[in-house]
């Protein structure tokens, strides 16, 4: 996809000191987690990177399935002097393209941009009703990203502020 002088397109290994960069300023902010380049290279299938004319990356997001019918929107970032002109939205936008063609329903993220995921369909999240064998199986994963959808009290410290939200495909 190409619009407004930049254009969406698969990660590539050779991204992540890439993303590492695009994240740093919001890690340092605590609007994003921290991550090991080892979990972004062990990741890195799930990123899109934002592109300008000239092929630098000025903007990535990732998709992480949590369960069948569940993904969680993760690590969208986008460069300063690219806020405002459409890449943000474009990522987004892909992504939950991306989360169709795997036959999911359900998008998830933690977020301080409630305003701008809310232009995209996401809501609050209330208690989330599943079966009980479902949260069972989720309870297990060591991934930080489910026990935020939880809502469990051991990633609370990490979330203070942050809006659980959702979004039906």
């Amino acid at each position: 996809m190409v619009d407004n002088g930049f254009s969406v397109r698969w990660a590539r290994t050779s991204d992540v000191p890439h993303i590492q960069t695009l994240v740093e300023p919001l890690v340092n902010r605590r609007i994003l987690l921290g991550k090991d380049s080892v979990v972004f290279y062990g990741t890195i299938q799930g990123f899109r990177i934002a592109e300008n004319a000239s092929g630098t990356p000025i903007g990535c997001g990732a998709l992480h399935v949590m369960w069948q019918d569940l993904a969680e929107v993760r690590t969208l970032a986008v460069q300063p002097e690219w806020l405002h002109r459409g890449v943000g939205h474009a990522l987004l936008d892909q992504l939950e393209a991306d989360a169709r063609e795997l036959g999911l329903s359900r998008l998830f993220c933690l977020t301080f941009e409630v305003d701008f995921f809310a232009g995209h369909g996401f809501v609050p999240m209330g208690e989330e009703q599943m079966a009980p064998e479902v949260y069972a199986e989720l309870l297990r994963s060591p991934d930080e990203g489910v026990a935020e959808f939880l809502d469990l009290a051991r990633v609370k410290p990490n979330t203070l502020g942050n809006t659980r939200m959702i979004k039906v495909l």
